[in-house]
């Protein structure tokens, strides 16, 4: 790993994240209407309508507001819900850690099973194992996830009533617990959400085994008669950076794009708060959550590039 490369990374990391606030910051005034008129009852009066967009600050300019939203964001403040009247990071933290639940969930059981199918049926190249599990991989790729939900809630919990269909514990329970009346709510929604990622890493694991086993090393490796399971130690650490780089996306993916699948379940978390302060027009709520999933995704992105840099320092980078 090449030190003056993770200088760099780190460097640029900071542009990143500045235009990432510039862009949450313009989402208020992309819309069709005025942010303060989204914001305010229909029979509002002029006066009022004044009022509240002095107190918000909607009457300075523009850079002048960016400004003061960047020097509140460094201390921590993401500003006050306009519904409830609360911080909104007392919003967004605990439907994080949801979130994270079940993410964490759904990429142990998407990812493992990806690996492990992709890494087959490269083994098995060409046979009737490999069109089955590439097909497998390819129907995965191709289904939505929001349908998938629905037919999982339609199949396990409404015909059959095997698994709970909503919230994220019994009774409706806003805590939680790692026991299994919690991990039975868990199943669906982690397995609707784990699908499409599982069957792109599927692929992206058979095509890196696929180039990696096409090496003149491996060819080398089997003369020798060195023992099978060395070699695919081997192969699978080189085939690991191109798989990691993927998974990293899907990951960040999980995080930020389950906004219909915690809606489908009433599952608590990030998707789920967005989704509902889309259609109550809570603004500061949309533009926190918005900007910390943004966030988190290019954290995770500047991890994997350094992971992938001390799995094969042998890349050549820029």
């Amino acid at each position: 790993m090449k030190p003056r490369y993770i200088a760099q990374r780190l460097l640029s990391f900071f542009p990143i994240v500045l235009g990432v606030t510039v862009v949450c910051f313009a989402l208020i005034y992309l819309g069709p209407v005025d942010p303060v008129t989204a914001v305010t009852p229909d029979d509002a009066t002029a006066e009022q309508i004044a009022m509240i967009r002095t107190l918000y600050g909607f009457d300075r300019p523009l850079a002048v507001q960016y400004l003061s939203w960047l020097g509140r964001l460094l201390v921590g403040d993401l500003g006050v819900s306009i519904q409830t009247g609360r911080p909104v990071v007392e919003l967004l933290l605990p439907a994080l850690r949801n979130t994270f639940r079940l993410a964490l969930v759904a990429t142990i059981l998407g990812f493992s099973v990806a690996f492990l199918l992709g890494v087959t049926a490269a083994f098995w190249r060409g046979s009737w194992v490999d069109r089955l599990l590439t097909g497998f991989s390819s129907i995965a790729v191709s289904i939505p996830s929001y349908w998938l939900g629905i037919v999982l809630v339609v199949l396990f919990s409404v015909e059959h009533n095997w698994l709970p269909a909503m919230g994220m514990g019994p009774g409706g329970a806003e805590k939680w617990s790692w026991d299994i009346e919690h991990a039975r709510h868990l199943v669906l929604p982690a397995t609707a959400i784990a699908v499409i990622p599982a069957g792109v890493i599927a692929r992206t694991t058979r095509a890196a085994v696929l180039e990696t086993l096409g090496q003149e090393y491996v060819e080398a490796l089997l003369a020798r008669g060195l023992a099978p399971w060395r070699i695919l130690r081997s192969v699978l650490r080189n085939a690991a950076p191109t798989v990691l780089a993927v998974c990293g996306l899907q990951f960040g993916q999980m995080l930020g794009g389950s906004i219909l699948i915690e809606t489908i379940f009433a599952w608590p978390g990030s998707g789920l708060l967005l989704f509902q302060s889309i259609f109550k027009r809570d603004l500061p709520v949309l533009q926190g959550t918005i900007l910390v999933i943004a966030m988190m995704f290019v954290f995770i992105n500047l991890a994997v590039d350094i992971l992938q840099s001390w799995l094969d320092p042998r890349i050549e980078r820029r």
